[in-house]
Parts: structure tokens; sequence; C-alpha cells
């Protein structure tokens, strides 16, 4: 149901790419990440307009995700009407918003997600009840922590049941801890290391929403940190000229 969530329960690590109304979604589906990710918070697109996109990557290997603006009902409920598989939410500051994005994720009696009939990107179901149970257990919802105040609130914001990945916003927790984009500082070490451990303890997944340059990913897989997204265009273009060098010409 979801290749990502049955990935990460089993201790295993996701990989996925940012992705854009201009991008070969349909392509990079199948190109080995395990999800796409879409922004709605710093890009100038409407969730809306992504339809297609997450349409395209039907059957395909990799889920679709989509970061809403904010943490509005209607937001994530456009997000996972055109087939999110995954909510990010940013900004996320204390237990009790953290709760009220799991609510706004979770169709009834476990949250208040208005239904719009069932979404083929779940598989088929003769009962609509074990669709919404099907979806309420599958669907990844992850908030991002990226304040001095989430920060303050960290162990209460991995408490609430629901929760899947724990995401860190690496350019706002930078600039929240004084030491804006500075990603060697050792102040930003110890605070990844912290929202690593209370992650562990509380049972929910570390993620980067990048891994800043100069850092190596998979020193952060060893650190739990099991949930990031990689650039790939960089990878298509050397893809690209590997495939041309075979060529005797």
């Amino acid at each position: 149901m979801n290749v990502v969530r049955d990935m990460l329960k089993a201790g295993k690590t996701a990989i996925g790419s940012t992705a854009s109304l201009a991008s070969p979604a349909e392509l990079l589906a199948d190109a080995g990440f395990d999800f796409l990710l879409f922004d709605t918070q710093h890009s100038a697109v409407e969730i809306k307009e992504l339809q297609h996109q997450l349409k395209a990557m039907r059957g395909k290997k990799a889920i679709p995700i989509v970061r809403v603006g904010d943490n509005y009902q209607d937001q994530i409920c456009y997000a996972l009407d055109i087939g999110a598989k995954g909510i990010i939410v940013p900004m996320v500051n204390s237990k009790e918003e953290a709760a009220h994005m799991v609510r706004c994720c979770k169709y009834p009696p476990e949250g208040i997600r208005s239904a719009a009939g069932m979404r083929g990107e779940w598989g088929k179901f003769e009962d609509f009840n074990e669709y919404m149970s099907a979806v309420n257990e599958d669907l990844l919802i992850i908030p991002m922590i990226e304040t001095m105040k989430a920060l303050k609130n960290l162990e209460e914001i991995v408490s609430v049941p629901g929760i899947d990945v724990l995401l860190v916003g690496p350019s706002d927790l930078s600039i929240a801890l004084g030491i804006a984009l500075d990603y060697h500082n050792p102040k930003y070490h110890e605070t990844l290391d912290r929202i690593a451990g209370a992650c562990k303890d509380a049972g929910v997944i570390p993620g980067m929403y990048f891994i800043p340059g100069g850092l190596d990913p998979s020193e952060f897989v060893e650190r739990g940190f099991k949930f990031f997204t990689r650039p790939w265009s960089q990878w298509a273009t050397a893809g690209i000229k590997d495939g041309l060098a075979t060529i005797k010409r």
C-alpha cells in the first residue's frame, strides 16, 4: 500500500528527490527513487496544479509526497485528494499543532478528513470503511522541525500518535540556532543528534529535507536519518554522459 512506510518500518532508508511541475515525474518515478517530494511552500505552484504529475506516477516505484504551505485542513485535503501518499507540514512547533496535522490527514473516527470517494492509488476496495482504514494506516505523516520552539517541544511533538517521520528543515534550523547555513558547526550536529535520539525513543524516523552540500549522506544514515532527498539532475546528466561515452562515433 505504501512502500516507503513499509521500508521505514523495516529499518531501511528511503531516498527521494524533489520534483516540480516542470520535472519529468513519470521518468523520475521509475528511476530508482523511493519517493518524489513536491513542494508548495516555497514554490509558486498551487497544490491542485500537481494533479497531472501525481497521476503520472501511478504504478511506478516512487510514491508522491507533497509539502503543503501551512498546517491547514484544506491544503492537506487538496494534496491527499490529488493522490499524495505522504504529507509534509512545515513549521510544526507544538504537540497541539502536530496533533492537528494528524487529524487533518486521517478519516474519521481518527481524524477530520473529508471524504471525496475512493482514490485508486491505494488499491481496490469493496467496502469504503475498509478503504478509509487502509489509508489511515498507510499514509505517511511528516511534520517538520525548524524552530527553537519546536526544539523546546521536541519530545512532546514526537509523542503524538500517527507521526511517521520528523523532518528537519536544514536551512531554517540552522538559522534558528543562530548559525545560518553553517552546516559543519558542532552546535548544528549536536542538535541533529538530539533530534535523532528523541525520535528513536518515540519510535519515529528522523529525516532531512536535504543533505547539505559537503556532508556525507551515508553518515546521516548511520546516525539514524533514514529519510531524505538527493538532487536528481546531476545524476541524470552523469548517466547520459556515461551512456554516450559507450558509443564509438
